[in-house]
């Protein structure tokens, strides 16, 4: 069993599987705990200004390259150069490790967070923002992607591995083109200027209740089980 449709075809196609059947059921979330709260209360009590618009963006290692830090500092300068008045209003929001120097590497205010400790406190870091930006070059089924829609938090990634398979283009998020800065900063503008971030949030939450909650993984589990005996 992989944990979604991208890994499910990569196994499939491993002589290590040969002869065996294969599928794909999603990781489980606790979509009671991830859920969305005050946005006002959550930057209060975070420390997060009030009046900008906030993309969240983190990784253990926030510069592994893997992670696509240079990806998505280069669509941030996209976007103060080709919006220049939304550039103004622009803050990111920064969890993680190697975090220190990164407020000279961006053309907008850097909000450091820190390692966060705890399911609690990741609640309120998604709910403080506007969106999450995961501009990953190699990854599966991120938690970080269900537990930010789960909040109602639009996300932006790329179309690799099984991020198309979360993010609904254009309906509760974004997928950008792989490795192209300039479509990932149109996704970032796309959501904080041109969607209904509203109805783009209820989907996103709706899209991780059914693809992700307990209930609904574990009833898969249960058929897959019965299918076997």
């Amino acid at each position: 069993v992989g944990c979604s449709h991208w890994i499910e075809k990569l196994a499939q196609q491993s002589l290590l599987t040969k002869g065996h059947d294969v599928c794909s059921i999603n990781n489980t979330l606790n979509t009671s705990l991830f859920h969305p709260i005050s946005k006002e209360e959550c930057r209060k009590e975070l420390g997060l200004p009030i009046d900008k618009r906030l993309i969240l963006f983190g990784a253990a290692k926030v510069t592994d390259k893997r992670k696509g830090f240079n990806y998505f500092k280069e669509a941030c300068y996209l976007l103060k150069e080709k919006y220049p008045k939304l550039a103004t209003q622009i803050g990111i929001a920064v969890f993680g490790s190697n975090i220190d120097d990164l407020r000279t590497l961006f053309p907008f205010p850097i909000y450091r967070l820190g390692y966060i400790k705890g399911e609690q406190q990741m609640v309120k870091v998604y709910n403080a923002v506007d969106l999450f930006a995961i501009p990953s070059l190699e990854d599966n089924l991120p938690n970080t992607i269900a537990e930010s829609m789960a909040c109602g938090t639009p996300c932006v990634g790329f179309r690799i591995g099984g991020i198309p398979e979360m993010i609904s283009h254009l309906e509760n998020g974004y997928v950008a083109e792989y490795r192209n800065a300039e479509d990932f900063a149109h996704g970032i503008h796309w959501i904080l200027n041109e969607a209904d971030t509203e109805a783009l949030g209820k989907q996103a939450r709706q899209k991780a209740i059914i693809a992700y909650g307990e209930d609904n993984v574990a009833k898969q589990y249960i058929h897959l089980y019965e299918e076997a005996l």
